[in-house]
């Protein structure tokens, strides 16, 4: 792993590559497609910078609905799989009609209404 640049930092440099010296460049259909990769490098990036905390955010906010104790696993793909574990327990429970009224309803849609934003701000771009 080299310690400069960083992955971040080689992202940025290709997507004002293709901002700043593609795009105008090319015009047309081409310009089009340069700035859809810009714009993709872009979401990459974003999606490297917030996952670690992404992640644990959506493994409290679950372990919080399921009343698990603990840390969140150091490995990711561990990580991952214990996401994916109770979002599809959850899923089940709001199929089931689990989720309709009281209390627990309202901690379904406060966790899943953060993760969502969560995962909407990988999707917004940044002003260039």
């Amino acid at each position: 792993m080299n310690d400069r640049p960083d992955r971040g930092e080689l992202l940025e440099a290709v997507r004002r590559f293709l901002i700043d010296e593609a795009v105008p460049a090319l015009g047309g259909h081409l310009g089009y497609q340069a700035r859809v990769a810009a714009n993709v490098v872009s979401i990459v990036a974003r999606e490297i910078e917030l996952e670690s905390g992404q992640l644990e955010a959506e493994w409290r906010g679950l372990a919080g609905l399921w009343g698990a104790q603990g840390e969140p696993p150091k490995d990711t793909d561990a990580l991952r799989g214990a996401i994916l574990a109770w979002n599809e327990a959850l899923g089940e429970e709001i199929r089931a009609g689990k989720a309709d009224s009281g209390p627990w309803r309202r901690a379904v849609l406060d966790h899943l209404r953060r993760t969502v934003d969560d995962k909407l701000r990988v999707a917004r771009d940044r002003p260039s």
